[in-house]
């Protein structure tokens, strides 16, 4: 199979579309796949190869902030961080409402993503029935936590915070996964973590999936840090394709 892989802008975000040459124009299920904090859409075009492989349209963003729409951070802690997440939730729908009007998509949804991008991915959740599969490698369900954490260790640095810094991203709220698990509805939810994650809690990780055995999580943890490996990908990659109806004829 030759892939193409298309660079392309919605509005004013860029992306990256990545499907089998011969069926451009065909209908086939949509992943909608979300790269990490301060990398940008190139650094998740692996991933996007090895899942268009198997018959799905890929589409990769640049998030705000990031890649193409690359913009100072704040001195602020967690300002462009957050930011950048909430408007991916912002700009899926956009996306994914540009391939439907031209007709190339099914009612497949997946969703995806590393580290920020996992985050992006269990916060759709919350929102969007549609979305059929989704998968959260090196992000974190709970997002209420991690915005504790920061705050927790922001201060505990010395770093500059607003007094109202927790209402001044109240919107994490209604985007938890943790505190709202029913709206993951069964649907299948794949986590992959490493145990030694330096950056987001494979504790907060752990404590989710206990809390939660009987919902359709698979949860695959290994002794890594904040690192993904093509191993990792593989295991993507077989996740979407045991879990969206591909195209026929790959």
């Amino acid at each position: 199979m030759k892939l193409a892989i298309r660079k392309r802008k919605i509005g004013n975000i860029p992306i990256l579309e990545i499907v089998d040459e011969t069926k451009i124009y065909e209908p086939m299920p949509l992943i909608v796949y979300y790269h990490g904090w301060q990398t940008s859409k190139e650094l998740v075009l692996t991933q996007g190869r090895k899942l268009a492989k198997q018959g799905f349209r890929v589409v990769l963003p640049d998030a705000a902030n990031h890649g193409e729409r690359k913009t100072e951070l704040s001195p602020i802690p967690s300002l462009t961080f957050w930011n950048s997440i909430q408007s991916n939730l912002f700009e899926f729908s956009f996306i994914v409402d540009f391939f439907e009007n031209l007709g190339v998509t099914t009612d497949q949804i997946g969703v995806g993503g590393v580290s920020m991008g996992g985050m992006t991915t269990a916060g759709l959740l919350t929102q969007h029935p549609e979305i059929t599969a989704a998968a959260c490698i090196m992000g974190s369900p709970a997002m209420i936590r991690y915005r504790e954490r920061i705050l927790y260790h922001a201060g505990a640095a010395g770093f500059f915070l607003p007094n109202d810094y927790e209402k001044l991203l109240g919107w994490i709220d209604a985007y938890d996964l943790e505190s709202q698990i029913d709206t993951l509805a069964e649907r299948p939810f794949l986590i992959w973590h490493g145990t030694e994650d330096e950056k987001i809690p494979y504790e907060h990780i752990k404590d989710f999936v206990e809390k939660h055995p009987k919902d359709n999580i698979e949860f695959i943890s290994e002794d890594e840090r904040h690192l993904v490996r093509g191993a990792t990908m593989d295991l993507v990659t077989e996740f979407f394709t045991n879990n969206l109806s591909r195209s026929t004829d790959i």
